[in-house]
């Protein structure tokens, strides 16, 4: 008689054989607020567009009744149009990097995916920008 390869795994109660990557879609959230470096930009506000991915892993299935089981876009949102209210930025950079600092902050979220560009500073251009990505780094230095 034949032997079988196959061998039963007990899975504990407790622990999912799935890894959900997931990603949350923010794309061209625009805001009039005064950023920039010169004078003139910090006199009126200007039109500003925010696109975001931010993927993240859970262990678990989203719950329908519990927002914590999820990372929420309007929550993201908020964020952004709390950094800006409360601060002059004068480079897309440096709000790009309170951006990734905030939302960081939630554990799950493995990268980040941000794009920012003004869209009436320059006359020949419907828009410029800054485009980065940060992945959080489980490595140690």
């Amino acid at each position: 008689m034949k032997k079988s390869n196959f061998t039963v795994v007990k899975i504990e109660k407790n622990k999912s054989l799935f890894n959900y990557e997931k990603k949350v879609l923010i794309k061209e959230l625009i805001l009039d607020l005064k950023l920039g470096y010169y004078d003139f930009e910090k006199e009126k506000p200007q039109k500003v567009k925010f696109s975001l991915e931010i993927d993240y892993e859970d262990k678990k299935p989203s719950n329908d009744k519990d927002l914590k089981s999820i990372v929420n876009y309007a929550k993201i949102v908020k964020l952004i149009k709390k950094l800006v209210k409360n601060k002059h930025y004068n480079f897309l950079e440096t709000l790009a990097e309170d951006v990734f600092d905030e939302l960081f902050k939630d554990r799950r979220i493995d990268k980040i995916s941000l794009q920012i560009e003004k869209l009436e500073i320059l006359k020949d251009c419907s828009s410029v920008g800054i485009q980065i990505s940060k992945k959080r780094s489980y490595g140690q230095l």
